[in-house]
């Protein structure tokens, strides 16, 4: 277990997106339990501009090179770097001591390895990094012992359910998706949905890519592949139920037949402040959940021929190796198109299949294994979007 700290020292990676917001204002909620050290982001100047000034970090970082240049342009006195080792510097800083990986895609996978090689307790809102490398990471977090507590909200209600709980207890695993805001139309009509249909969640405010996947339910798909490296369970011990309320996060089934369920209110900032505050937890301000609001909780099956993601999800996982890493770039390329109105809605699972039939495998044995199969993963889905756009 790692050590307590009266303050913890606080490195965000992906401070100007929506878990990195979030995280922020936790640190505005509680002054006296953190200390921002480093800020990271892609490429949004003017925002991590206005954070710098306002929270004076030891370091900021920016991804990209041309928008770090206008920032140290702005911040002259202050330490700004930029691209992969600049975001890197600012997850292994020496004086902090837990990074919120915020940062969203394969891009967030190396910061966030080194981080826990730093030892630096983590909280994780990067799916992609267990999706890529769970072989890798799942084995350093062992080792350096340090803290990798989960942001999503739905592997945040399995961590809460699992405290205390021996693994031969657990039947199954239950993650449940919201459904997104096209779980009531035909699969006819998810060939003309449009970018902002699929923009238009209906219970989290959440960045583009990570709306995009809960509209397909690849989301959920990636989250099958996490929990099972996170919780150590078989993919067959991990079901997916839909939820359209959102109110339960995530259910544990116990051998016993018990069901024990999380609930709380549609706000990532509960989650972020649970993985911050981990081991302990802290009284909170936050809203709290009405129970007498509660009329109807509705769970349904999902429909995997609608939504042929979570099947191709789990075809991945079963084949291991670097398959999930490939599943994953694919669905990075074919999401990116559909929010550039370059590929529909419907083609996004049949850019993926597509490549993960034609995914040379290698076993996951280091970081640069995974981020090989990513590049290639991401030439094949590119001609695939372009073979697709010309028919």
């Amino acid at each position: 277990m790692s050590r307590r700290l009266e303050m913890k020292r606080l490195s965000i990676l992906g401070s100007t997106g929506s878990i990195g917001k979030s995280a922020l204002s936790l640190v505005d909620l509680y002054p006296d339990r953190f200390r921002l050290v480093a800020l990271a982001a892609r490429k949004n100047v003017e925002l991590l501009y206005q954070q710098s000034l306002k929270y004076h970090p030891q370091l900021v970082a920016l991804w990209d090179e041309a928008a770090a240049h206008h920032l140290r342009q702005r911040l002259p006195d202050a330490q700004v770097l930029s691209g992969v080792e600049g975001v890197i510097e600012a997850a292994i800083h020496p004086d902090a001591d837990t990074v919120v990986a915020g940062i969203t895609g394969a891009a967030g996978l190396i910061p966030t390895y080194r981080a826990l090689l730093e030892e630096k307790d983590v909280a994780l809102a990067n799916k992609e990094t267990l999706v890529m490398a769970g072989e890798l990471i799942m084995p350093i977090v062992e080792s350096k012992r340090v803290n990798l507590v989960p942001v999503d909200s739905e592997h945040c209600a399995l961590h809460q359910c699992l405290r205390g709980v021996q693994k031969q207890e657990v039947h199954r695993l239950v993650l449940t998706a919201s459904g997104g805001p096209f779980f009531a139309k035909s699969k006819r009509q998810l060939e003309s949905v449009t970018v902002e249909e699929a923009l238009n969640h209906p219970t989290w405010q959440m960045g583009p890519k990570i709306t995009v996947d809960s509209a397909t339910l690849m989301n959920k798909g990636l989250e099958v592949i996490e929990a099972h490296h996170l919780f150590g369970v078989r993919p067959n011990q991990i079901s997916i139920v839909i939820h359209p309320q959102s109110t339960i996060h995530s259910m544990v089934e116990f051998i016993d037949g018990t069901v024990l369920a999380q609930m709380s209110i549609t706000d990532m900032r509960s989650a972020i402040l649970y993985a911050l505050s981990y081991p302990h937890r802290w009284n909170s301000n936050l809203p709290r959940l009405d129970l007498l609001s509660l009329s109807v909780l509705e769970f349904h099956a999902p429909d995997t021929n609608k939504f042929p993601c979570i099947r191709l999800a789990y075809q991945s996982l079963e084949n291991g190796r670097t398959y999930p890493a490939a599943l994953n770039a694919a669905n990075e390329v074919a999401v990116h198109h559909f929010l550039n109105r370059t590929l529909p809605f419907s083609s996004i699972p049949e850019v993926i299949e597509e490549v993960l039939n034609r995914h040379s495998p290698s076993p996951v044995k280091d970081v640069e294994t995974v981020m090989e199969a990513d590049r290639q993963a991401r030439q094949i889905a590119q001609e695939a979007v372009k073979s697709l756009a010309a028919r």
